[in-house]
């Protein structure tokens, strides 16, 4: 546990200052749902310390770990079309691409295990809508690599909230 939160911490740094320049030109009140894989990664580490001190929060659990599912897959189909899009498979990219399929994965391997209560779904619901919305109604979305790629993040991100949603319900005993 504890090399995945270093990993998750560093990860999360590293985020946050790529979202520097989005978050400069987005209003304050928005950026807790402008920086979603940071955010995603932060909040699965403090998840995780949350196990480790024996202090676990099932909503907190939830939230980390479909966020860095989601966002891990969503930036996964976005790096893959810019790259089939013609765009230059760049060093910096390919570990963008790397990470993020490693953040879906190891939200995966905690999710599978979580028991949630209904309600928890149902904010759960709520945070991720909340987010599609103001990313694509409102546009404070993450940057994209071309102009063209808008309908294919906007579909991908609300398939996977609404995928996740399905998941978590049929699956929280």
């Amino acid at each position: 546990l504890i090399t995945l939160i270093v990993v998750n911490l560093l990860g999360s740094v590293y985020g946050y200052y790529w979202y520097s320049g989005q978050l400069k030109a987005t209003p304050v009140p928005l950026w807790l749902f402008t920086f979603d894989s940071p955010l995603s990664t932060t909040l699965f580490a403090l998840a995780l310390i949350g196990i480790m001190i024996g202090m676990e929060n099932k909503l907190l659990q939830l939230i980390a770990y479909t966020g860095v599912i989601k966002f891990g897959i969503w930036a996964s189909v976005v790096i893959l079309d810019f790259w089939l899009a013609g765009g230059a498979p760049t060093v910096i990219v390919s570990f963008l691409l790397l990470s993020h399929i490693g953040m879906a994965i190891e939200g995966w391997v905690f999710l599978r295990h979580l028991e949630v209560p209904l309600w928890n779904v149902f904010f759960l619901a709520l945070w991720f809508f909340t987010g599609d919305y103001l990313d694509y109604v409102i546009g404070i979305h993450p940057y994209l690599y071309y102009p063209g790629q808008f309908k294919v993040a906007a579909i991908t991100a609300v398939a996977l909230s609404i995928i996740l949603l399905i998941y978590v319900w049929l699956t929280r005993r």
